[in-house]
């Protein structure tokens, strides 16, 4: 069973979400903050063109050349009036695009941490199974509902594990041969036995899997990591 301190995957889940919504909803109101600021701080696109107003206004011209320069004045004043809203438009676009990829950021991090604060659990405790069945006519192992296909050696070894975990018992390598083989534990070799592990844990295939299912517990031997009461067997 799990400790008050280890995370569940419900609650590894409720916390992944309450820090992906926190981050996001930061990185909005900064960048809000921060589209706020910069465009108050902008130009008015029409301040030229006041000018240019004023200057009319306040100013008597009266030669051609006079008249023909406050033209181009004004023509310069709209030109700079459309460039600086074209570059309002490029800020936008390069804010939103910039919330984007930060929110992406956020939620992929916050989404590593709690798989890896998950892997450590799992490598700390073991795999959590639910349910163990071991199906010796037809060579199947159910892991929580997964079926694995095993050969008729690794499924008597994985039976001959499973049994004495029901019993409470950690066996040696030497005694696992002796029960498959029949003979007396003094009679079989430790390495057979270890042999025999290796070659179930091969046929699980999935390494993680197959190293946290069966534990090896120094000097003592191998046992499954598996909840006595999720064990059944066909």
């Amino acid at each position: 069973m799990s400790s008050a301190t280890e995370l569940t995957s419900g609650e590894a889940r409720a916390w992944g979400s309450r820090a992906v919504a926190i981050g996001i909803a930061s990185i909005v109101a900064i960048l809000l903050g921060a589209a706020v600021l910069l465009f108050i701080n902008l130009p008015d696109a029409n301040a030229f063109n006041a000018r240019v107003e004023r200057l009319f206004v306040e100013t008597d011209f009266t030669t051609q050349r006079e008249l023909r320069l406050l033209e181009v004045l004004a023509q310069s004043g709209t030109a700079f009036g459309e460039v600086l809203t074209s570059y309002r438009t490029i800020i936008f676009v390069l804010l939103v695009f910039a919330t984007a990829m930060m929110i992406a950021a956020v939620a992929f991090l916050v989404m590593l941490v709690a798989l890896n604060r998950r892997m450590g659990q799992i490598e700390r405790k073991g795999i959590e199974v639910n349910s163990l069945l071991i199906s010796r006519e037809s060579n199947t192992v159910y892991l929580n509902n997964f079926e694995f296909k095993l050969t008729e050696a690794a499924t008597e070894t994985l039976a001959v594990l499973a049994e004495a975990r029901m019993d409470d018992e950690v066996l040696s390598g030497a005694q696992i041969e002796a029960v498959i083989s029949g003979r007396d534990a003094s009679q079989c070799d430790e390495a057979a036995g270890a042999t025999r592990i290796k070659r179930l844990r091969d046929t699980l295939g999935n390494q993680m899997v197959s190293e946290l299912l069966v534990r090896n517990i120094a000097r003592k031997g191998y046992t499954l990591a598996v909840d006595k009461a999720a064990i059944r067997m066909v």
